[in-house]
């Protein structure tokens, strides 16, 4: 799906693009799809002389689940000193939170295409769980226990 826009990357940056081809939810449940990204990751980075790559200049990228991907691996190889440094990473549209979904940037895109706030909790957990049966919960922020939320207000919340 994504062939086109890495070759437009590549081209234009005069860099070379790898895409991972992750497995998918439903069907293939978290941790599936960052431990494919993140054990392709490492492999390159350990093969940079292979394919001529400077280990200075390589940057991880991905788009809404991606962009999710990117920044797990990302934040797991941030601590190893046995791996070349990650340059940076780009994260364009990332599903990065899944603790309030009524935050003002859901409620104000909430009937936004691509991703309406009920497809975007769909997709969360499709991948998460693979089951949506708990969907109207997380729409009203029920799964989230009052502790933990108070705990992670200072990075979630309204402000």
């Amino acid at each position: 799906t994504h062939e086109r826009i890495c070759q437009y990357i590549a081209k234009e940056s005069g860099s070379l693009v790898v895409s991972v081809g992750y497995r998918l939810a439903p069907e293939h449940k978290y941790p599936a799809a960052y431990e494919d990204c993140l054990n392709a990751t490492q492999h390159f980075l350990q093969h940079l002389e292979h394919y001529g790559v400077d280990p200075a200049r390589v940057t991880v990228c991905g788009d809404s689940a991606g962009g999710n991907l990117a920044a797990a691996v990302s934040q797991t190889l941030a601590g190893r000193s046995d791996l070349p440094r990650l340059r940076a990473q780009i994260l364009i549209y990332p599903g990065l939170q899944a603790l309030d979904f009524n935050l003002p940037s859901y409620q104000q895109n909430q009937g936004v295409p691509l991703l309406l706030r009920e497809r975007a909790v769909f997709y969360s957990l499709q991948y998460v769980q693979g089951d949506t049966s708990n969907l109207e919960e997380i729409l009203e922020g029920s799964h989230i226990p009052p502790d933990m939320r108070l705990k992670c207000r200072k990075w979630v919340n309204p402000d």
